[in-house]
């Protein structure tokens, strides 16, 4: 995500660094470029006036021109702003201090809005809050499906409406339901049409006033650029939402919805979508996403995303294994399960500092499918001590995993290459994602 713009904004912030005295001149010829940088990005016009106007008036004060490195501090004035721009800092959903909490689901149809409704039942399930599903939306039918399917998938409830086809009743007897059953958070997956028409609101309206929300949470397609920002102001306007779940984030190579909604509608983002699998939620850091956008990766979402997959026990364990060259082929398997759990390869990139650098490393997660294959195929002792593995044992594993015996000979040098890079990242006291990875010699192109 925001390929573009960082591609962009590398390089102006390149040119400001490059230059030991920076005049006026200078600080506006920059500010064309960012506003065309920001256009392409498809930012709404009056968020791109309004956000330069703000550079602008702090970037020629005395303590910019005159600074020892004009330059930097230009570009800290941009990063800055940018995060004021796209936001507060993260606030996570507050649960009511008598349950049920209720939350409730706006947006237009396509937007990935029943799909939310199963990743947040998700989210709230491992925080050992339990849910109960609620399928308003009676004019599709697939949605009702779908949504009892997330259920089943996810072993939440969902309420069984049965023949009721009036949405505000369903909504007053699943809150009854919910009370009944002790659910502590309900969720309400509500209609969706193909553009903002009065009899969508009305109902909205009236459903919203018949169970009371703590929470409105309006699901934005980022696919749409600033139309979703406005798109967002109007149902804002119409019943008021608190804040907005932007989903199709892993496609959006420009940013502009992200960079519009909180300056037009006034409400934060709480959420974005990184995917369609049930685990691709991520709370939106603004602070952290301006540091993707610069490039600069984002540590702590790597960090919490490994703390999520990986127990303090199996690292101390494996940690063990790297100092004494103990690390088998076994091992690696079930390191790469556990990496795959975390998200796919772009996305884990794209959180490394400078990873974005790396023009034209193609990241195939299809590898990690071969990799499991070639070593599944191995007997147990095969694994363990990968030095016996001889001519004729590689024909054997290449013939039971349906690869080459090149590809068994790229493995197992790689993987004795990592071996000894862990051994010394071990020494040193920690384990290197980087590293952990092979330096992206396994999935790399």
């Amino acid at each position: 995500m925001f390929e573009n713009l960082s591609d962009r904004l590398e390089r102006i912030y390149k040119n400001l660094k490059g230059r030991g005295i920076l005049k006026e001149a200078d600080v506006d010829e920059a500010l064309r470029e960012i506003r065309v940088a920001l256009i392409e990005a498809d930012v709404s016009l009056t968020v791109i006036k309004d956000f330069l106007a703000l550079v602008r008036e702090k970037a020629v004060g005395q303590e910019v021109l005159k600074s020892l490195t004009p330059g930097h501090q230009m570009v800290k004035i941009v990063n800055d702003e940018l995060t004021v721009l796209i936001g507060d800092e993260f606030t996570d959903i507050q649960f009511a201090s008598k349950p049920p909490t209720i939350i409730l689901m706006a947006g237009l149809q396509g937007s990935g809005k029943t799909t939310t409704v199963g990743k947040l039942a998700k989210r709230f399930k491992e925080k050992g809050k339990s849910c109960l599903l609620v399928p308003a939306d009676v004019y599709r039918p697939a949605a009702i499906e779908q949504l009892h399917v997330l259920g089943r998938d996810l072993d939440v409830a969902v309420y069984e409406g049965g023949e009721e086809l009036d949405p505000i009743t369903i909504c007053k007897k699943a809150l009854d339901d919910a009370t009944d059953k002790m659910s502590q958070v309900v969720i309400i997956d509500t209609a969706g049409r193909q553009q903002v028409d009065e009899d969508l609101m009305d109902e909205l309206k009236r459903i919203k006033e018949t169970v009371q929300p703590h929470e409105v949470l309006f699901v934005a397609d980022a696919m749409m650029g600033q139309q979703s920002a406005e798109i967002a102001k109007t149902f804002n306007d119409a019943i008021g939402i608190d804040g907005v779940v932007l989903t199709k984030m892993d496609g959006d190579a420009r940013g502009g919805a992200a960079l519009s909604i909180k300056s037009i509608t006034g409400k934060p983002i709480r959420f974005i979508g990184m995917g369609e699998k049930l685990d691709a939620l991520e709370p939106f850091h603004p602070d952290r996403i301006v540091s993707r956008i610069l490039g600069m990766g984002d540590v702590m979402s790597l960090v919490e995303k490994a703390e999520e997959n990986f127990e303090r026990e199996e690292q101390e364990e494996l940690q063990k294994k790297f100092k004494t060259n103990a690390f088998t082929l076994e091992d690696f398997r079930d390191q790469l399960k556990q990496i795959q759990k975390m998200g796919s390869m772009e996305q884990l990139l794209g959180m490394i500092p400078g990873a974005g650098k790396l023009k034209g490393l193609k990241v195939d997660n299809k590898a990690f499918v071969q990799i499991e294959a070639i070593i599944n195929s191995m007997t147990l002792k095969e694994r363990v001590k990968h030095n016996i593995i001889n001519a004729s044992r590689k024909r054997r594993i290449a013939q039971g995993s349906g690869t080459r015996v090149n590809d068994i000979n790229k493995l197992l040098k790689q993987f004795a290459q990592m071996q000894k890079m862990m051994k010394k990242v071990s020494r040193g006291g920690g384990l290197n994602f980087g590293s952990l990875m092979g330096g992206g010699g396994f999935m790399g192109r």
